[in-house]
């Protein structure tokens, strides 16, 4: 099978078991993504694919054929930081790290879909485009669990991104 992440073409033959999460981190030595509750609970394990955040290890490997997939390795370029990464850096939202590329890539999906109009399940008026409040944030992100309860820091540079947008 044949997949782009990170913009690069990948070729791997993989057991038809093997999840998109395993395949980033043992076949293509991308451990950005982490492996929490293996469950799709967490949110550790975050990713795009063609865009939409999913959690990787819930994907089959072998449903990717054509797709494309960016890891939080991706989501920068090789000298500096993203407008996203180095809000989570000045607000602290890091803490620990180990939740940290989901919430990333979470985050960058999140910021998509409000750029495309898609409300949630707080969004106040659905013909108005939606507002980035604080709710909005978390319930958007309520799939990315933090340990370290980074939560208020996560949402500062979330919103401090969308503010930039």
């Amino acid at each position: 099978m044949a997949f782009d992440v990170n913009d690069a073409r990948r070729e791997l033959t993989l057991d038809n078991r093997t999840t998109l999460l395993d395949a980033l981190r043992e076949r293509l030595g991308l451990t950005g993504a982490k492996k929490g509750c293996d469950h799709g609970q967490c949110g550790s394990c975050t990713v795009l694919l063609n865009g939409r955040r999913v959690k990787s290890c819930l994907v089959l490997a072998v449903t990717l054929d054509g797709r494309s997939v960016v890891t939080v390795e991706g989501l920068a370029g090789l000298d500096e930081l993203s407008p996203l990464q180095a809000a989570f850096v000045a607000h602290d939202a890091f803490q620990c790290g180990y939740c940290t590329p989901g919430q990333l890539c979470s985050a960058r999906g999140m910021l998509d879909e409000v750029a495309h109009g898609w409300p949630s399940a707080v969004t106040g008026d659905l013909t108005a485009p939606a507002e980035l409040t604080d709710a909005e944030i978390r319930e958007r992100m309520a799939g990315n669990l933090c340990r370290c309860a980074a939560y208020p820091h996560i949402v500062a540079a979330v919103r401090e991104t969308a503010a930039t947008r």
